[in-house]
């Protein structure tokens, strides 16, 4: 397992789906139809999952991690488990399910980094509330990614986050796309036991009903323990942080920084955000210094194809976090 980072005080459990990403990049040209063939830049094989991603940025990091997840015996499941090995997460609560094949997402990549994404679900979703252990392997924080996709756990989460909650553990959520568009699934039931919350314009707007994003974290807030903490993720522009203390709310924007290389793609930008910011909060950092560790994260991951090729280590990611803007707004 990799070493923790000099002042990380407890491990992470992220309880989510696993898939494989195969990221194709495209050119500017339409897809066509009709057995024709075209040439494309690359294709990547990589490890892929909102969950997933999140937990392999949080071990580069520094933050020990545990994986809780479910994979089919076959080639995907064994790249999976590799993959997060080789990365310094504990594997020994990922579940392997004979009956289905693992879960795997299709990402046609545009130049300007946009994507269209084509999943076949296999495992996906079938992480249950079962699978976490109930002494939480000592862990100091529970995170799970891409709620829409995490069917056996949708009657089951809040009451999962409660117990963490009881437990001592503090609990994070990244609700990420709703596939059907519907945006519930209990996620507000979810959001009560919640101390961060981390959502897109589209995702912020889709849960609370409201348009205005500022509206709509103060509403999430309304429903979250006092101290939780919403990170309006913004792709290139960055992300906003609110947090809501005995009644008053503070908010700050982070910059992107510049950084060298050119953009790849933006397959797990958020989802790496999502870790700096957990592995900050980890570290005792003050939420906007955690801000600026999770922009840095989520920005470096951008120079490589897929999520997790150009996760920064805990010491590239406070270089480039040292050059993020801090504004109270």
């Amino acid at each position: 397992m990799a070493d923790a980072a000099p002042g990380v005080t407890g491990r992470l459990l992220v309880v989510g789906e696993l898939c494989v990403d195969l990221i194709v990049g495209l050119t500017d040209d339409d897809i066509r139809f009709g057995q024709h063939e075209q040439l494309v830049p690359f294709t990547a094989l990589t490890m892929g999952s909102s969950s997933a991603i999140t937990a392999c940025g949080a071990a580069a990091a520094g933050v020990p991690t545990t994986m809780i997840g479910v994979v089919g015996r076959d080639e995907f499941g064994d790249f999976i488990l590799r993959e997060l090995a080789t990365r310094g997460l504990n594997v020994s609560r990922v579940r392997v399910d004979p009956s289905l094949a693992t879960g795997s997402s299709t990402h046609l990549t545009r130049p300007d980094g946009d994507r269209a994404i084509l999943t076949a679900m296999g495992t996906i979703g079938e992480t249950a509330a079962a699978d976490v252990p109930d002494a939480f392997d000592g862990a100091a924080h529970l995170h799970i990614g891409s709620w829409f996709l995490q069917r056996a756990l949708w009657d089951d989460g809040p009451a999962l986050f409660a117990r963490a909650r009881a437990a001592g553990l503090t609990t994070s959520i990244d609700g990420n796309f709703d596939p059907e568009e519907r945006w519930d699934r209990g996620i507000l039931d979810l959001v009560a036991h919640a101390d961060v919350f981390f959502g897109n314009d589209e995702e912020l707007a889709g849960i609370t009903g409201l348009s205005d994003p500022d509206a709509a974290a103060a509403s999430l807030l309304d429903r979250m323990p006092d101290g939780a903490v919403v990170v309006h993720k913004l792709g290139a522009e960055g992300a906003i942080a609110h947090r809501r203390l005995a009644g008053s709310t503070e908010r700050v924007k982070a910059r992107v920084p510049e950084v060298e290389g050119a953009l790849v793609d933006t397959v797990g930008a958020g989802d790496s955000l999502a870790a700096g910011f957990l592995a900050g909060r980890l570290s005792g950092l003050a939420f906007d210094r955690s801000l600026a560790l999770g922009v840095a994260c989520g920005t470096a991951s951008t120079r490589s194809a897929g999520g997790v090729a150009a996760q920064p280590s805990r010491r590239v990611a406070e270089d480039i976090a040292a050059r993020v803007t801090l504004l109270p707004i």
